[in-house]
């Protein structure tokens, strides 16, 4: 057996995954808040693995749009649901990959991508839609799970899931191997923080910028 496919893995986790709580809530609304100030009242945004939306709702009254995207239908449905029930009407919420063009060329003021970036074996692709996306000095903000400080036992169980076919793909590294990836495709890296809760913090939260055009 090998990793569960990620449409499949997540749709059937969606409603569980939207009845869990966040971890650590302090350290996602200093996440949170740091983006707020990063992001300007008429910005049109773009979230790729949004998930349930939580984080697409929190910003969207701060920002004139949003183009919110999950690979997983299911995890879309549920998106919406929550976008109608709060009436809210400025986000787009679509079932897409990662490296789906979500905004027209070049419209976006900032590309979101919270928790996601460890989960794609295509990350190389993500980031040519992300510079496809971005206005010349736009942001793409990124908060990132690094399994590789992380507690060493993951490096077995993780395997052992996939290998029953009961966890995705996911990708190892360090932050410093992600931040360097990340300037190695065009972005200059402007800010990188910590914002966790405890002693450790393996998220890394990273603001990174397209340049401005020549």
């Amino acid at each position: 057996m090998s990793a569960a496919h990620p449409t499949t893995f997540w749709d059937k986790a969606a409603r569980k995954y939207a009845a869990s709580r966040i971890s650590d809530p302090a350290g996602y609304e200093r996440s949170l808040a740091r983006m707020l100030e990063l992001l300007k009242r008429d910005d049109l945004a773009a979230e790729i693995g949004c998930g349930t939306g939580t984080t697409a709702l929190r910003i969207a009254p701060h920002v004139g749009r949003i183009a919110a995207s999950d690979v997983s239908g299911e995890m879309i449905a549920i998106a919406k649901e929550k976008a109608q029930a709060q009436g809210c009407s400025n986000i787009a919420f679509t079932a897409a990959p990662a490296d789906a063009d979500l905004a027209g060329p070049a419209s976006a003021d900032a590309v979101l991508a919270l928790n996601v970036l460890h989960l794609l074996n295509n990350r190389p692709a993500v980031y040519k839609a992300i510079d496809r996306a971005l206005k010349p000095g736009g942001l793409f903000v990124s908060k990132t799970s690094c399994l590789s400080e992380m507690n060493p036992l993951i490096r077995i169980a993780v395997p052992l899931m996939q290998w029953i076919g009961k966890a995705p793909h996911v990708d190892f590294f360090r932050a410093e191997d992600l931040k360097a990836e990340i300037a190695a495709a065009g972005f200059q890296i402007i800010e990188t923080a910590r914002h966790g809760s405890g002693k450790r913090d393996a998220r890394i939260f990273i603001v990174a910028r397209k340049p401005e055009a020549a």
